[in-house]
């Protein structure tokens, strides 16, 4: 019996053995891997009449079912001929099977979460992403004392809190009595059916923390969370706009384009959902985030939970695309053994990206020449921004008083190294927004 890790490894060893003039005859070749994890091959149609090639599909296909077996279909289900490659190959998510130029591996997935389709950095605000493999390790915490700094700056930040399924960053910014009538969960509902308008303006409240610049929160859910475990089985759906599917992500691009157009922010701080389902993956992957925060605590959940993502988008080929925009931040740094502790985080995380991400530099080359970075690098992405645990800090529900009269040396002391690197990363100044 073939397991699922084993399907491809046994296409890439099928397709090894075939000539290559004679695989190349078939032109763009896409592996259709289903819902079930079975296995059929797209061809263009024209190859139908072209003899030679389908006597190398024909014996493709009959390796494979000997080798796959319920996983693979006898010959004359296996291939499908279809006029437009392109748009099948845009129809789910798509990656080149390794070592082969026209191969390519579509999979069908029940959700929409799309870990291998990177967009492009958006040209507007910063947008940032704050994520974690697992909850509970500060994340949103930090968030907040990120926004609390911009505001001490004179900036506008605006911060989106979309951790649906976790909701909380609202509590933190916002007290009770300032948080506004809906959330970004009733915009993606009501947007369903054409009334998203109907609510914008009462999606975003001002924060307390402000200060001298000004910090716009959108939360999850609005004061009042009505019916929100029946919105949340619904929110994640698309909707057809004008003939044309609108993923929920495309939706949710929507109106972030749409509140930034109304606060033009300095800068735009997002609260991803934990872990690696579809909410994480439009988050990291399909809002344009220009910076992506990686929250990490030296355990083996964390590295191996961004160790299966990582070895997904290098296997997938678009590890190139996103991982200049990755930075991993060492949240609730122990006051004990801070040093050792740390030392192993920095350790741990490079090994990570050298293995994952990072080029393998040839006997002879130039580092300058690939994206390697040495271990005590300060400036690479596997070295930690460090976040100090500090017992003032360790629970979310009176942040926002806490932050309003705090010291801001205290902040500097625990959030120092974060909020440094943010203004580096975004290239965000002292002066007054304009």
């Amino acid at each position: 019996m073939k397991t699922f890790d084993q399907v491809l490894p046994q296409i890439r060893e099928v397709l090894n053995a075939q000539d290559g003039s004679a695989l190349n005859s078939i032109g763009t070749l896409i592996i259709n891997r289903d819902l079930n994890g079975k296995v059929r091959l797209i061809v263009s149609d024209s190859v139908e009449e072209n003899e030679s090639a389908l006597n190398v599909l024909q014996s493709i296909t009959e390796e494979l079912l000997i080798r796959l077996e319920n996983r693979a279909y006898p010959f004359e289900r296996a291939v499908l001929f279809e006029k437009e490659l392109d748009l099948i190959k845009r129809d789910a998510p798509c990656f080149p099977l390794e070592d082969f130029e026209n191969v390519f591996v579509i999979d069908r997935l029940v959700t929409e979460g799309n870990w291998t389709e990177i967009a492009p950095v958006t040209t507007g605000a910063p947008r940032i992403v704050f994520f974690s493999i697992k909850g509970g390790v500060g994340r949103s915490t930090a968030l907040s004392a990120a926004a609390w700094a911009f505001a001490q700056m004179g900036k506008k930040v605006l911060v989106l809190d979309l951790d649906l399924e976790s909701p909380g960053l609202s509590s933190s910014l916002l007290p009770f009595e300032r948080r506004p009538k809906f959330g970004i969960a009733d915009w993606l509902i009501e947007d369903l059916v054409g009334n998203g308008a109907a609510v914008f303006d009462d999606l975003t409240a001002t924060s307390p923390l402000s200060h001298d610049g000004e910090i716009y929160v959108v939360p999850a859910h609005g004061r009042d969370p009505g019916e929100y475990v029946s919105k949340l089985g619904r929110v994640w759906m698309s909707k057809i706009d004008g003939g044309h599917k609108k993923t929920w992500s495309q939706r949710l691009n929507k109106l972030i384009f749409a509140l930034e157009q109304r606060w033009n922010p300095d800068v735009i701080l997002i609260d991803s959902r934990a872990g690696i389902d579809e909410v994480a993956s439009s988050c990291v992957a399909d809002l344009g985030a220009g910076l992506i925060l990686l929250f990490s605590i030296d355990g083996e959940q964390t590295w191996s939970g961004y160790r299966i993502l990582f070895s997904h988008w290098r296997r997938s080929a678009v590890a190139r695309e996103i991982r200049e925009r990755l930075q991993i931040v060492g949240s609730m740094i122990p006051e004990l053994d801070a040093p050792e502790y740390f030392s192993s985080l920095c350790e741990r995380s490079y090994d990570l990206f050298t293995d994952e991400l990072y080029d393998e530099i040839p006997a002879g080359g130039v580092t300058g020449d690939f994206w390697s970075f040495d271990q005590d690098d300060y400036g690479a992405p596997h070295y930690p921004w460090a976040i100090k645990w500090h017992r003032s800090f360790a629970a979310l529900r009176s942040l926002h008083s806490r932050l309003y009269v705090i010291d801001p040396e205290e902040v500097s002391l625990i959030f120092g190294d974060l909020i440094e690197g943010l203004k580096r990363a975004i290239n965000i100044g002292e002066n007054s927004h304009e």
